[in-house]
């Protein structure tokens, strides 16, 4: 039910991607300086579906060599975050979110921001993303846990010994290191190895690097195939959805070609968004539901 629900909200599949790339970049994108909200700032000030968050970033990792770039907060998170926490959400009124639900982010970074304001509405929240946000996941979620009935993160042993931390609230809110690139997805991201997945997997502003576009695909991929049941024990498929800043017209041409192999694919129509998302021409978001084995192998 919640899924012809979710289809008749999207309207229709995108079926052409090279209309798709036109369609996005025939516009006028902004350069949004890269997309940082404030790459020098050690602290950030922010306010988030009603919630005045402090968030700690790391410029000074961000400015390591390597892939760091989730160290600093980027301007889509805020913006995504508000949009998921809202009561009406097309994913909340079409029951694809609910009390229930598990929900996976890719890529979280440092700040927490989606699962700080998501998470708390849901059953379940992993954040996932390389070792290095770990401590300053953890000390996010820790600082604002006075303001979201949060207890605080599980002790820095959990680290030391490579176990998942932890911060406990009346979701459960968790981090679990995972590189698209090293790690296998397995139902121990759940936290508890339990046999059911998760009901949507959220990547946000995670497609920029042509080289780890086919990672980070198939580890949406993998992480849909984990699977879900509904609350009458019915299998479900999970909603992968991937929120993006428009960078680089062939990165995006390289990642929905990708992504196009693994799922149906839907634009997040204007309506359906924010207004904040949608008066930035430079902000889009997708939905994808796994293709079945079939489609896999027409």
């Amino acid at each position: 039910m919640a899924m012809s629900l979710l289809l008749r909200r999207l309207g229709p599949e995108l079926l052409d991607p090279e209309e798709e790339i036109f369609l996005l970049f025939s516009q006028e994108v902004p350069s949004q300086n890269l997309g940082f909200v404030d790459p020098h700032s050690p602290t950030l000030d922010l306010n988030v579906a009603g919630k005045d968050l402090v968030i700690h970033q790391s410029p000074t990792i961000l400015n390591r060599p390597g892939s760091t770039t989730g160290a600093v907060v980027w301007k889509i998170t805020p913006l995504v975050a508000d949009w998921l926490a809202a009561p009406d959400n097309f994913l909340w009124t079409t029951s694809v979110l609910s009390s229930s639900s598990a929900v996976l982010e890719l890529g979280c970074g440092i700040s927490g921001l989606v699962a700080l304001v998501l998470g708390p509405s849901v059953a379940r929240y992993t954040l996932t993303d390389q070792p290095y946000v770990a401590k300053l996941v953890e000390k996010n979620i820790g600082e604002n846990a006075h303001l979201l009935n949060l207890k605080q993160p599980g002790n820095a042993s959990q680290k030391r010994k490579g176990r998942s931390s932890a911060a406990q609230s009346k979701a459960d809110i968790r981090f679990a290191p995972l590189d698209w690139e090293l790690d296998e997805v397995t139902h121990s991201l759940t936290g508890d190895g339990s046999a059911n997945g998760f009901n949507v997997v959220v990547a946000c502003d995670c497609v920029y690097n042509e080289a780890l576009v086919k990672p980070l695909v198939r580890t949406c991929a993998d992480a849909c195939r984990l699977g879900r049941s509904d609350d009458s024990g019915a299998d479900m498929p999970a909603v992968c959805l991937v929120a993006q800043q428009l960078r680089d017209a062939e990165v995006f041409e390289s990642w929905i070609h990708e992504f196009r192999r693994y799922f149906r694919v839907w634009r997040v129509p204007d309506d359906a968004l924010s207004k904040e998302l949608r008066s930035n021409p430079g902000f889009v978001v997708h939905i994808g539901i796994l293709l079945t084995t079939g489609e896999l192998h027409r």
